[in-house]
Order: C-alpha cells, then sequence, then structure tokens
C-alpha cells in the first residue's frame, strides 16, 4: 500500500473514494468540505441539518456522488471539537478513514490533510500525523493467515491545495510513511511466536534491518557475554535450550557528536516465569516480553533512516526464561557485570535481571542519557491501565524531554516516584541487592534495582507492560501488538540538541 502526497484540487483526484472532515458544532462546511458539499447539491448541509452527522470525534458518514464529482464515494469523518485537535487526533481520524474505506473495498483513496487548514496545526506535523495513522491504523499480521478478506488499499493521497504549504505536506507524507512502517516493524517481532523468535532469530533481525537502514550491529553470543562478565543473563537463559544473544546496534553520525543517547530494551522472547511459574492465562502472551527491545530496535531503524546528528547506542539482552533442568532457582545469587551482586527472590522477576547486566554494559559508552524499556510489572498495569507507560527516573530534565516527545507522539508516559525508601525495599541480607521488593509499589522497585546499575548517568527506566499489547480494538492500535516506543524514543532522539542539565 502506498502513502502518497499530491498537489492540486481535491475534487478533481482520481479515486474511487475521496475522504474529508467536520468539526464538531459546524453547521456551514467550509474548505475542501463546503467545496464538496456544493458539488453535491449541499447533501451534506442538509445531513449536518438533520442531525444525521454531528462531526463527533471519529464518527463516520458516507454517501455516493453519481458522478457529481470523480470519487464515486465521499466519506466523512469527524473531527471532534476544535479546541481539542491534536496530533494525537489527526492521527487517530486519519486511521478511522482509511480503515472505513478499505472495509467499502475502496482501492484508491484520496484525502485532505486532517488539521492543517482550520484546525491549526502545522502543516507538515498534521501530514506526518495523518500518514503515521494511516499506516498504523492498516496494519494487519498476517504471516500465518492462510486466508485473507481480499480488502486491501492500494493508495492513500493526502492532497494539499496550497502550492506554498505542499512541499511541507509531502516531508511530513513521507516521514510519516516510514515513522508508520518503523513502529509496525515492532509489531510484526512482538506478535511472532516464541518458538519462530528466539534469541538468536531475534538477533538476526535485528543484524539485517542494521545492514539496511545503515548501522553498525554486533552480536555477542553466550561465549562473549561470559567474557563481558555479564553473568546475570548468563543465568536467566540456564533453563532454556535457545542460547542467549546481547545485541549493539551503533549509529555514529557523519559529525562527531559529544552526545551519546544508549536505549536499553528487555528482550525476553519468552517469558514462562521460570521456576516460578506463571499461570496459564498469565503465559499466554509472553512472546511480547520481548516489545521492549522490538520497540529499541523499532527506534534504532528510525535512527538509521533520518541520522540524527547524536551518536545513539541501542542495546537489547535477549533471553528465554524457561524452567529447565539447569534454571536458576529462588535463592541463588548472581553476579551482574558492574561486580554487584542480586539475590533471586523471585525467578518471574527476571527482565529487571537482564537489563542490570545491559546498563552496566551501557556505561562504556560514558552516556549524556540512558533510556531503559521493559514490559516489566503487572503492577504498572493496575496503576496506569493501558493508557500510558509508568516513568522513573534519577534525572528530571531527562524526564521531561520523554514526557514531552509522548505527549508529541501520543505515547504517553507518567511519572512514579522514585523516593529512597523504595531502594530500602530491594535491600537483601545477603547480596547487594535482591530482584523483587514485595507488592507494595511492585513497578517502583523493579525501576529501584536498576537504578543500582546506571553509574548515577542521567536514566529514565519505562515500564510499558500497561501499553505494549491491547485487546481493544483503536483507530490506529489494532487488538493485539501495539508497538509502542519506537516512536517516543526515536522523538526523544530527534529533538536532543544539546546536554542535559545536572538533575
Amino acid at each position: 500500500m502506498n502513502v502518497l502526497a499530491a498537489q492540486g484540487n481535491f475534487l478533481e483526484q482520481g479515486a474511487d473514494l475521496i475522504v474529508t472532515n467536520l468539526f464538531e458544532g459546524v453547521t456551514q462546511p467550509g474548505g475542501a468540505t463546503g467545496a464538496v458539499d456544493r458539488a453535491l447539491n449541499s447533501q451534506l448541509s442538509d445531513l449536518i441539518a438533520a442531525g444525521d452527522f454531528e462531526g463527533k470525534l471519529n464518527e463516520t458518514l458516507y454517501l455516493y456522488t453519481h458522478g457529481a464529482i470523480a470519487a464515486r464515494r465521499v466519506l466523512l469523518i469527524g473531527l471532534g471539537k476544535q479546541d481539542e485537535f491534536s496530533l494525537e487526533r489527526a492521527r487517530q481520524v486519519a486511521a478511522k478513514a482509511a480503515r472505513t474505506a478499505r472495509d467499502l473495498g475502496a482501492k484508491q483513496i484520496a484525502s485532505i490533510v486532517h488539521g492543517a487548514g482550520i484546525g491549526g496545526l502545522d502543516p507538515a506535523d498534521a501530514a506526518r500525523a495523518a500518514a503515521e495513522g494511516t499506516v498504523l491504523g492498516l496494519y494487519r499480521y498476517q504471516r500465518y493467515k492462510s486466508d485473507e478478506n481480499g480488502k486491501d488499499l492500494e493508495s492513500v493521497t493526502f492532497v494539499e491545495a496550497d502550492a506554498a504549504k505542499f512541499p511541507a505536506v509531502a516531508t511530513g507524507v513521507s516521514e510519516g510513511t516510514v515513522i508508520g512502517k518503523s513502529q509496525n516493524f515492532v509489531r510484526d517481532l512482538a506478535t511472532t511466536p516464541g518458538s519462530d523468535l528466539p534469541p538468536a532469530a531475534l538477533a538476526e533481525a535485528a543484524s539485517t534491518m542494521a545492514q539496511e537502514f545503515g548501522l553498525h550491529c554486533t552480536i555477542l553470543g553466550p561465549e562473549e557475554i561470559a567474557a563481558e562478565n555479564m553473568n546475570v543473563i548468563l543465568g536467566v537463559s540456564r533453563g532454556s535450550a535457545q542460547p542467549c544473544r546481547f545485541i549493539v546496534l551503533d549509529y555514529t553520525p557523519a559529525e562527531t557528536s559529544d552526545q551519546t543517547i544508549v536505549l536499553v530494551g528487555k528482550g525476553i522472547t519468552f517469558d514462562t516465569g521460570g521456576l516460578n511459574l506463571k499461570p496459564g492465562d498469565s503465559m499466554r502472551h509472553m512472546e511480547s516480553d520481548m516489545a521492549g527491545g522490538a520497540g529499541v530496535i523499532g527506534a534504532m531503524r528510525l535512527v538509521g533512516h533520518f541520522k540524527p546528528p547524536v551518536r545513539v547506542i541501542g542495546l537489547v539482552p535477549a533471553s528465554e526464561n524457561m524452567p529447565g533442568a539447569n534454571a536458576f532457582k529462588p535463592g541463588d545469587i548472581l553476579r551482574a557485570a558492574n561486580g554487584k551482586t542480586i539475590e533471586i527472590d523471585n525467578t518471574d522477576a527476571e527482565g529487571r535481571l537482564v537489563l542490570a547486566d545491559a546498563l552496566c554494559y551501557a556505561q562504556r559508552y560514558n552516556p549524556s542519557a540512558i533510556i531503559d524499556m521493559a514490559t516489566l510489572t503487572g503492577a504498572v498495569i493496575i496503576a496506569l491501565g493501558q493508557h500510558a507507560a509508568g516513568l522513573m527516573t534519577n534525572h528530571a530534565g531527562l524526564a521531561a524531554r520523554v514526557t514531552a516527545a509522548g505527549e508529541q507522539t501520543g505515547e504517553r508516559v507518567w511519572e512514579l516516584p522514585l523516593w529512597p525508601e523504595f531502594e530500602e525495599q530491594v535491600k537483601s541480607d545477603i547480596a547487594d541487592v535482591k530482584n523483587t521488593g514485595g507488592r507494595a509499589g511492585g513497578s517502583i522497585t523493579g525501576a529501584a534495582l536498576l537504578k543500582k546499575f546506571v553509574d548515577e548517568k542521567p536514566w529514565v527506566h519505562l515500564d510499558i507492560a500497561g501499553v505494549d499489547y491491547t485487546d481493544m480494538d483503536r483507530p490506529y492500535i489494532p487488538k493485539g501488538s501495539s508497538g509502542y516506543g519506537a516512536r517516543l524514543l526515536f522523538q526523544v532522539v530527534r529533538d536532543w540538541e544539546d546536554g542535559l542539565d545536572s538533575a
């Protein structure tokens, strides 16, 4: 499916369906919608006056043109209240329109750029959001489908009448398409069954992506991981017949930069809970327990495409957590790469373990900032539901940048406190730290353990366990893996202009 930009008269596009829009409360359509209304002898005005269309967010209505304009059908979509319109809503309505058009059997559609005119959005930003929403909303995982429904769009063209605005719109559409495809790449990885994407296969996928997008990729196997003293990763992987991998993706800009951002993602390709075996219902979607790692790989895909002026490193510790004969046990002590020891209180708290070694590895880059992302705890779902990732940090300035990027991308975060009292909960009587702190504040105590391994570098931890997967069908996030995090992490990188002030 092609996503394109065109400059010209919206009504003259050679599509079989055109998409226009209306804000809630508008009774006399103007702009492109007004032009459609005039061409159709005020049919839209009549429908609005009759109360058949109110312009509520994502409300849709379609009608036939009977030859009055080039397109056979017109799809009208509601934008909601004008003073509440945003880039996030632009993504939503573009996705809703594209999915509705597909369900109607359309093949080529043309659409105005939602919000680029009276919506008040910058044309490039609006076009980028519309393209993102379109690509994301039309996503379907069909690797294992033998019988497809046959309804697929061939092209979506965003039309801008103003020649002065068109270069910005064309740039936005191009960028949004790339961004959407990268998030869909993350979805593909996170949806692939664990048997078909063990650590070695995840590493191979990262390596193939790196070759395509000009990144340097290093894959460490068990022997190389042992040589780096990353004994915690090795400990977690002991119960599995699938050997672990440590993925390093390195982007260095053409001009030397004194800024280095390290992105770290949990890559547990299947999590049974180990000897602390999960209940069956809790294990069902554990093929996506590597969603944090997939999100980092997707973010690095975007870094490779857009080539920002800052160095970016992506680290993904990849392992299975299985209850094999040699599996690590409750009560074991594992020594991380920085020499700190961790008492194993529960083998199902393994994500923070592999991240601990990865955070130690990150120190060699003298990072300006570290952001880790992981499906770490069920506790964050209780706290925030499926609406935001939990953010914990040792640096207010970095947290502010991540929060701003979340608002820009619609991948929201919400900061939780990381007070010293939470660090007390993960103290061990026989080791430097233990890997759980009890049920109280569970997502925060997971971060409290990770904090021990960042060497006081500016750091943000994102617990994405509530947002990596959805059982609700949303406009641009169909049911299943959301692909959360690639756009968020890349936006932080893209907006990075200088160093951080002290915390």
